[in-house]
């Protein structure tokens, strides 16, 4: 069945852009994969149709005459929850919006250039459409399990339930949270948020250096990290090339580079480096957990929260190799359960969490 899409945006061009890459998209019966069934041109007629018309997912403009996006997502996320995907602008404005946005409800955000999303416009084109597949299907599964979806069924095999931990009975005793050295919290789709509130939940007396290793475009992370500097107890800023790592101070991965670190005994520092061939994430979280395997051995806590794919889960395992510990987020607290399940599923997760119990194991560590 195609997924029905409700396009936003006062661009004329730009709405009749996206109907035209999301309606060439065939399945592998011939049919189209995604419907649009209507345009809104400002926020008070995306809130008209989205009650109309029922989209599975909305693509948001933000910047919008008579109502703009921000204010849109946050009554349509009042009235009739629907996944949002936004439209974003690549600049420091664009990107202080794009986080309000996704703080009042959106799911996942895109550059709204196509040679922003990838230089080859096939790619890009591609991307968009896996974006927009990815948001309407997951994140509707996670809004109507939230919403009071029937519980599974008592007799499904207990292999099918992902909501326990992968190692059932582990658990952090405080002398093992104490010989922690080093935390590093990853994420993806939904990841603004969830970090904003594991980390708000760190002490100021908190001992660990922390890197946080969050899927967004350059000109994204440094908003991101400043945000988070407002927010939370511990310091909080975009990482830079020869930082040293620092007891209660959250290093932010830069967009579009990759975080490494180098470094012997105590004296740990970053590495930024451009992305290179074959890399797909940048930052890219199984190549800073790798790199923070090497180094700190089984001193590291990492935490895989919500995002899209399965980034994350060799360096996971490299982590478990050295005797580190890995928690992950789990699926019903997940806006796209997909980093986590991929830890989980390969026997790597020491615990599985909720989000807001996330926050309180961390608060423990001091």
């Amino acid at each position: 069945m195609a997924v029905k899409v409700l396009i936003v945006d006062d661009s004329g061009f730009i709405c009749k852009r996206i109907k035209e890459i999301l309606e060439e998209s065939k399945d592998g019966e011939g049919l189209a994969e995604f419907e649009v069934v209507g345009i809104a041109n400002n926020g008070l007629q995306a809130i008209r149709l989205t009650a109309a018309l029922s989209p599975d997912v909305i693509t948001m403009d933000i910047e919008m005459p008579l109502m703009d996006g921000i204010t849109a997502v946050k009554r349509i996320m009042a009235e009739t929850p629907t996944p949002i995907l936004m439209f974003s602008a690549m600049t420091q404005v664009g990107a202080q919006a794009t986080l309000d946005a996704l703080h009042a409800g959106a799911v996942d955000f895109l550059p709204k250039r196509l040679d922003e999303i990838d230089a080859d416009r096939e790619t890009a084109k591609r991307l968009l459409r896996r974006r927009v597949r990815m948001v309407a299907l997951q994140a509707g599964k996670s809004k109507t399990r939230s919403s009071g979806a029937p519980a599974k069924n008592k007799t499904e095999p207990a292999e099918k339930s992902l909501e326990k931990p992968a190692k059932p009975g582990i658990q952090q005793t405080a002398k093992q949270l104490g010989a922690l050295r080093i935390m590093v919290i990853a994420a993806s789709t939904g990841g603004p948020v969830a970090v904003q509130q594991v980390l708000s939940q760190v002490p100021q007396s908190c001992p660990l250096p922390v890197i946080i290793v969050q899927h967004m475009p350059q000109n994204f992370t440094a908003s991101f990290a400043e945000r988070l500097d407002q927010l939370c107890r511990i310091k909080v800023r975009e990482a830079r090339d020869g930082d040293i790592l620092e007891p209660g101070t959250a290093l932010v991965a830069a967009g579009g580079m990759q975080l490494e670190l180098k470094g012997s005994g105590v004296r740990k520092s970053i590495v930024l480096r451009p992305k290179i061939a074959g890399e797909i994430y940048s930052p890219c979280a199984d190549i800073t957990l790798a790199s923070v395997a090497r180094h700190f051995q089984d001193a590291v806590l990492a935490v895989v929260l919500t995002g899209m794919g399965s980034d994350g889960k060799e360096g996971a395992r490299k982590l478990k190799q050295v005797g580190s510990i890995v928690w992950a987020q789990n699926e019903e607290s997940c806006t796209i359960y997909g980093m986590p399940k991929a830890v989980i599923d390969a026997g790597l997760a020491d615990n599985v969490y909720s989000l807001d119990e996330i926050g309180r194991q961390l608060s423990r560590i001091t």
